[in-house]
């Protein structure tokens, strides 16, 4: 199914957020370990950071609160993909592919021109 999304560009951090709620709900921690991995220890969410971009993603309907948990005494807010969220991965995700397809295409023509004669003028 495709949708028409408005979808305005997502930052790194937004899509690897939506992208680690794609599978399951998460808390904040959980959130910030799933992106640590997802990016290869590249992007370390700031708790300010991530609780700004799940409000912004809460406020353009991709994310939801899906529960509240208390554990060691903590309260602990799970957000969960909304299926306008999904369908943001999925179109940055063909965004980015078709992107890569392109650049992979490029540089295997690159490799197959002559290098270029340093000429020297004198």
């Amino acid at each position: 199914m495709v949708y028409a999304l408005d979808v305005e560009s997502l930052s790194e951090q937004s899509f690897l957020i939506l992208a680690a709620l794609a599978d399951q709900p998460r808390h904040g921690y959980g959130l910030v370990t799933e992106v640590a991995a997802m990016s290869q220890d590249r992007i370390q969410l700031r708790a300010s950071t991530l609780y700004a971009a799940l409000e912004r993603l809460t406020g353009r309907g991709l994310v939801e609160p899906e529960r509240d948990e208390v554990e060691n005494g903590r309260l602990r807010r799970y957000y969960r993909l909304t299926d306008t969220g999904a369908a943001a991965v999925q179109a940055e995700t063909e965004r980015m592919t078709t992107q890569a397809r392109a650049a992979k295409q490029r540089l295997a023509r690159r490799a197959q021109q002559p290098a270029p004669r340093l000429g020297l003028s004198g």
